[in-house]
């Protein structure tokens, strides 16, 4: 346990605009050359008879249009700035790709149980999931503006976000979200702080320190 928990020498290397760097360089290829989407996306058939097991990585850089692409690069810029601070780059990163990675795992087998072969799954939501909770966790008394107007305390908008993917998944609104991607980062998250950090995130959410 005590290799799982060492820390890394903290330095700040601005880790969030490198990828948002990357993401935007990657929509811009699918813009350019369209297969590369297929390439890039997480899609059970590719992964088992393909071998293409990058894609566990490199679906969190492929997103599916301007408007998914946006979102997720300003929910990573606003929320992911602070948390890199307050982690460390090195930490931060590896937060971000395992929290990601998981999440698509996850996925991947979801839809290789309920046989799902068409799927492919794109965007940064799994791993930016992992960051909402990891903003709401340091910095339970920040308050953000929901459509610029609306306070919200960070661990209430998290916890209501939760609340809303749990019940989308129930019961199947907007299927062509993947609700259950955006839980696994949730998830992996929570697992993440518990294993590697020693922290359980409930307390702060709840103000209990």
């Amino acid at each position: 346990m005590n290799i799982i928990r060492r820390p890394f020498r903290y330095a700040y290397g601005n880790a969030v605009l490198v990828l948002i760097a990357l993401n935007l360089l990657a929509f811009l290829g699918q813009s350019a050359f369209p297969r590369l989407t297929a390439y890039m996306a997480l899609n059970p058939v590719n992964v088992l008879r393909a071998g293409a097991f990058w894609q566990f990585v490199s679906y969190m850089f492929a997103h599916g249009s301007v408007s998914h692409l946006l979102v997720n690069m300003l929910g990573l810029f606003f929320f992911g700035m602070q948390v890199e601070r307050h982690l460390g780059t090195k930490e931060f990163i590896l937060y971000y790709l395992v929290t990601g990675t998981l999440a698509g795992v996850f996925s991947f087998l979801v839809y290789v149980v309920t046989g799902a072969d068409h799927v492919y799954l794109l965007g940064a939501s799994g791993a930016l999931f992992a960051v909402q909770l990891a903003y709401a966790t340091f910095f339970p008394n920040s308050v953000v503006y929901v459509w610029g107007i609306l306070p919200v305390r960070a661990p209430v908008l998290v916890l209501g976000f939760t609340g809303v993917e749990l019940f989308s998944s129930v019961f199947g609104i907007s299927s062509g979200v993947a609700h259950l991607t955006h839980l696994a980062g949730f998830g992996f998250a929570w697992l993440y702080f518990m294993v590697r950090l020693g922290a359980n995130p409930w307390y702060s959410l709840i103000g209990r320190r």
